[in-house]
């Protein structure tokens, strides 16, 4: 897997100045667990998280649950993605192709790169501890756990909670 290094990336998405630069990832469940998962996404300027359930952390599942997600927004609210080397970004190409979008790659064990995405899966994690079997976590546990995520104030921005935001952001990128 080759991809675009984020070295590359534009300057207003590492300042976070732009709407529609997204942070990927997926949160797995323990070691001798099934192997459930869950994407996350998180949108770099408003902190907006999501999460989706997948049964597995493979390419294909990982394009099936992107597109289940953005199939939700306009078309344009996914301009970027940055993500790490797992196995499950394999599907990269697929992703630029289909969604018109670039993938950025960040640099082998350099979290901070991602670190929107490392922070709300921190926060995930309050709800949903390690050792939690993704496969026995039910679709309401997550939405609510992600509902409560997004309507946290946050002093980065300016005390709006995530929600507030990209409900903002969204309703002027339509206007």
């Amino acid at each position: 897997m080759v991809g675009t290094p984020i070295s590359k990336r534009p300057k207003e998405v590492r300042k976070r100045e732009a709407f529609g630069h997204w942070e990927l990832d997926t949160v797995v469940s323990s070691r001798g667990k099934s192997k459930a998962c869950v994407a996350t996404f998180i949108e770099r300027k408003t902190r907006h998280y999501m999460a989706l359930k997948m049964p597995d952390r493979t390419a294909y599942t990982m394009e099936v649950a992107f597109g289940v997600v953005a199939s939700q927004y306009p078309q344009d609210t996914f301009q970027t993605v940055t993500v790490d080397r797992g196995k499950e970004f394999a599907c990269y190409a697929n992703l630029e192709n289909f969604h018109n979008l670039k993938v950025y790659f960040a640099d082998p064990y350099s979290s901070w790169q991602r670190g929107s995405n490392e922070n709300g899966n921190g926060l995930l994690r309050e709800f949903l501890p390690k050792g939690h079997d993704f496969a026995q976590v039910t679709d309401e546990e997550l939405a609510e756990a992600i509902r409560l995520i997004n309507h946290r104030p946050r002093k980065c921005l300016s005390w709006k909670t995530a929600h507030e935001a990209f409900m903002g952001e969204l309703s002027s990128h339509l206007a």
